[in-house]
């Protein structure tokens, strides 16, 4: 046997196109796909065998080919305007951000995640998380916001999928190849691999350092697969949501300690910390005990101090959503850390639970998240009030409706996920230079402009794309399988392009339902075996390897398909990943979404499809919410709560059915000269109605105005100074201390009195205040319509004017105006809120004091 010595030789790039290899190098070519084509047109060939992989096409490419292309004029003029606009955009100083926050120009945002979407060859994603953290990066990029983003590289990623004869998902974990990718290791000026440590029980983790292109933005990934490591460190950041709960422990120390590390290594002083999920939550307790080592104060101070300075994202809607951690195992990877922080070990655990909590066995790394960080938000206008509901023991004294936590609608990078001919279509129709407007409204106004036929042959080109990858992926999977070539041609032959195609792709989560429009077989199999109108239905997306139940649904969905009466009718694909994804939300006609509500906490996949002018067909749940308008698609069921599952699930199927037979069915196929104006009217109200509002644009539009830059003022303004932040820790202590002993009584008594509607009514109250400032408190007045069971709706708060001061027995009157609209009963109540120019929040505190009898 022979051993061969490895040697790389790396084509040499002529000096005329060098920039080649900048540009491959940074992820902004995954969503300016006009550069890609150069490849192409070098060696067509070899860019499909690279897998469209720019960095390795460079390394593979033959010398003769790159020096005909040198010579190619048309090449060279196509290549001079990528590089022009590559570097006009890295190089503008008129961004958004700037032209709208220059005097916070040398603030940072860090923010970090557990994964990350970037594109297909990057697999550090497993769904709508790792998708959501990859076009925040992107819009943070394309806006200018000043960001730095931290998570961890999977050498390993996520798992490739396969679907067994049976429908048994089956896992394959691939190593990436690193060497063919843009990803590319720190270096510190010695030359040296830049490494970092963190504490761990038995000896230190190393971390090597790898840097990834955005744009304008870097992200940092932290890799523990290096010779430093004993060999149980090196897998702690193989596999993205591997291992067990050690494992997944090791894995958010690593993110959000180490993430933190890293940052003080690399010289970068961010003002706002983003948590996306809980994943990253240990950080905070990292931030305190630099604060205090660093400026010697306390652990109050420290935590107040990291208040100012963070920013808590939830993303899910049920209280197992987030990571729970034994406090058994909190305790080996934490021991002596509380020391560190100047607190008691159970003062510690608790920072992980709810309080009053009574089992004191779990600690919530989501929780830890809420209870130090200043800002708190959900992901759609929904999940922020079922956040508010679900976390509001947290603050036990504060109605749950008014629990700290707001709410930012997800939304998509739009220029990633939008089909490259669409995009070409919008330049030609829409306000030029419309991809730097795309947060606001009047920008997707224009789509009206379109002709029909244009956006109709459009999608229908898509569509029989997305119809091939449907025939290689089915042939290749049930040829795997055993399945005869005669039988596989007998399902594949009958996809239909002109047929309505309905796609539903996602994680499979039992929550999602994918099966429910399987509920009643008899009924779905009327709908699609309608040779006049016929429709087939698409299916993709993967289950976590330990979801069992997930898995059943692909093998249900997978027996379903291999009936007779479904066979070429119901396809199901293997192997889910972004590239699979761009071509279902661009391809089919209806995109399907039918979570148990509320249990959706925004979705994106919907958001992708509307921009490319797929009809969502949606339960009324996350985004779609807030963004269907009886227009631009359809929703199923309604907002009806059900005493159980199978009352809802039979409702919900029900809705799907009589949808599909009596509107979207016959819309479809209302076609004169082979087009459906009703179709096409629903297809342009889908893009204008949701391109803008359902962005990543305007979402970092909104987290920059709404949290970050008040996060950032707030931070600069009081937090750098120790003696406000003493002072305020003072007021607070002394809030705390005293609260209790606050009185409220009503001044005037206007109790079962009768007026006319649009007339204001004049309340007042008077507070004695104890041993507290009359500046820290806010009189409000709760009132609010009663209703025929007892209880108040839209309920309204006024803050009161002080009207007179009795400093000597410390009580002050305070007077509002109550503005009564309608008619009907009401009633109104008397409140006393913190207040100060340093709490984020009044509610925050948990602290609020009710009128008494």
């Amino acid at each position: 046997m022979y051993i061969f010595n490895k040697i790389t030789v790396n084509p040499q790039l002529p000096k005329k196109i060098e920039k080649l290899s900048d540009i491959s190098n940074n992820l902004w070519w995954s969503w300016n796909t006009e550069f890609l084509k150069l490849f192409k047109r070098i060696d067509i060939d070899l860019w499909e065998r690279c897998g469209k992989n720019p960095v390795k096409f460079l390394k593979q490419v033959e010398q003769e080919k790159l020096e005909i292309i040198n010579n190619d004029s048309d090449f060279i003029k196509e290549y001079n305007k990528n590089v022009d606009n590559f570097e006009a955009y890295m190089n503008s100083k008129n961004t958004w951000f700037n032209k709208n926050y220059s005097e916070n120009k040398n603030d940072l945002i860090a923010y970090f995640s557990a994964e990350y979407g970037l594109d297909e060859i990057l697999p550090i994603y497993s769904g709508g998380l790792g998708m959501l953290s990859g076009d925040h990066l992107k819009s943070s990029s394309d806006l200018g916001i000043p960001l730095v983003a931290v998570g961890l590289l999977y050498k390993n990623g996520y798992f490739h999928q396969k679907i067994n004869r049976v429908g048994g998902q089956e896992t394959e974990y691939h190593n990436i190849d690193l060497e063919n990718l843009p990803i590319n290791p720190v270096k510190k000026e010695t030359g040296e691999d830049l490494i970092i440590s963190v504490k761990m029980p038995n000896e230190k983790l190393y971390l090597k350092i790898w840097k990834i292109e955005v744009g304008r933005v870097n992200l940092y990934l932290l890799d523990s697969d290096i010779d430093e490591n004993i060999k149980e460190y090196r897998g702690i950041t193989l596999s993205l949501y591997g291992g067990d709960q050690e494992m997944r422990i090791q894995q958010e120390i690593v993110l959000g300690i180490g993430g933190v590390t890293l940052l003080k290594e690399l010289g970068l002083t961010p003002t706002v910390y983003h948590m996306n999920e809980g994943h990253s939550s240990f950080l905070v307790l990292e931030l305190i005990k630099n604060i205090m080592e660093n400026k010697k104060v306390s652990f109050n101070i420290a935590k107040d101090i990291v208040t100012a300075k963070t920013l808590f994202t939830t993303h899910t809607p049920v209280p197992a959503g987030n990571d729970i951690f034994p406090t058994t195992l909190v305790e080996t990877y934490f021991k002596d850390f509380w020391k560190s922080l100047g607190i008691s070990k159970e003062e510690f655990l608790e920072l992980g639970m709810k309080p009053k909590e009574e089992d004191k066995t779990k600690f919530n790394m989501g929780i830890l998240a809420l209870k130090v960080a200043g800002k708190k938000n959900g992901v759609s206008k929904l999940h922020g009030a079922v956040s508010r509901e679900l976390f509001a023991e947290i603050w036990p004294e504060i109605a749950p409706n008014e629990s700290p936590i707001t709410h930012i609608t997800n939304g998509i990078h739009t220029c990633t996920w939008l089909a490259p001919t669409l995009k070409k279509l919008y330049n030609k129709y829409l306000t030029p230079y419309w991809q730097d407007k795309i947060h606001i409204n009047e920008t997707w106004e224009k789509i009206n402009n379109i002709p029909d036929e244009e956006l109709w042959n459009d999608h229908k080109l898509r569509k029989e794309k997305l119809l091939k990858l449907v025939n290689e992926n089915v042939t290749n999977r049930l040829r795997n399988a055993g399945m005869h070539y005669e039988q596989i041609r007998e399902i594949t032959s009958k996809l239909n392009s002109n047929a309505l195609t309905i796609g539903f792709a996602r994680r499979f989560a039992t929550y999602k339902r994918a099966t429910l429009i399987f509920n009643d077989l008899e009924r779905i199999t009327q709908i699609l075996n309608d040779e006049s109108r016929p429709v087939q239905l698409i299916f993709a997306g993967k289950a976590h390897p330990k979801d069992i139940e997930g898995q059943n649904l692909i093998k249900r969905i997978h027996e379903i398909s291999m009936m007779p009466q479904f066979k070429g009718k119901i396809f199901l694909l293997e192997g889910y990943d972004i590239a699979m994804a761009r071509h279902l939300i661009s391809g089919v006609d209806v995109w399907l979404n039918n979570p148990r509500r509320p249990m959706e906490a925004s979705g994106t996949s919907g958001e992708k499809a509307s921009v490319n002018g797929v009809v969502n067909f949606s339960i009324l749940d996350g985004w779609w919410a807030e963004g269907y308008n009886q227009k631009n698609g359809w929703a199923i069921g309604s907002n009806t709560e059900y005493y159980s599952y199978e009352e809802q699930d039979k409702a919900d199927s029900e809705s799907i059915y009589n949808i599909l037979e009596n509107k979207i069915i016959s819309a479809y196929y209302n076609k004169q000269n082979g087009i459906s104006k009703e179709w096409i009217t629903l297809m342009k109200n889908s893009i204008i109605s949701t391109g803008g509002n359902y962005s990543t644009a305007r979402m970092l539009k909104d987290y920059t105005e709404k949290l970050y830059i008040p996060l950032c003022n707030l931070t600069n303004k009081y937090f750098k100074n120790l003696n406000l932040v003493t002072e305020y820790n003072e007021i607070k202590n002394n809030l705390y201390a005293n609260w209790e002993d606050i009185l409220i009584t009503q001044n005037n008594n206007l109790d079962n009195i009768s007026i006319d509607a649009g007339k204001n009514i004049e309340v007042s109250c008077t507070v004695k205040l104890p041993n507290i400032n009359q500046e820290n408190i806010e009189a409000q007045v709760y009132y609010g319509k009663i209703l025929d069971d007892g209880t108040i709706e839209n309920i309204s708060i006024i803050p009161m004017e002080l009207t007179e001061k009795n400093e000597q027995d410390k009580k002050y009157t305070y007077n509002a105006k109550i503005e009564l609209k309608t008619g009907g009963n009401y009633g109104y109540t008397f409140r006393v809120m913190p207040k100060h120019e340093m709490l984020l929040d009044s509610t925050n505190l948990n602290l609020v004091k009710w009128i008494t009898k």
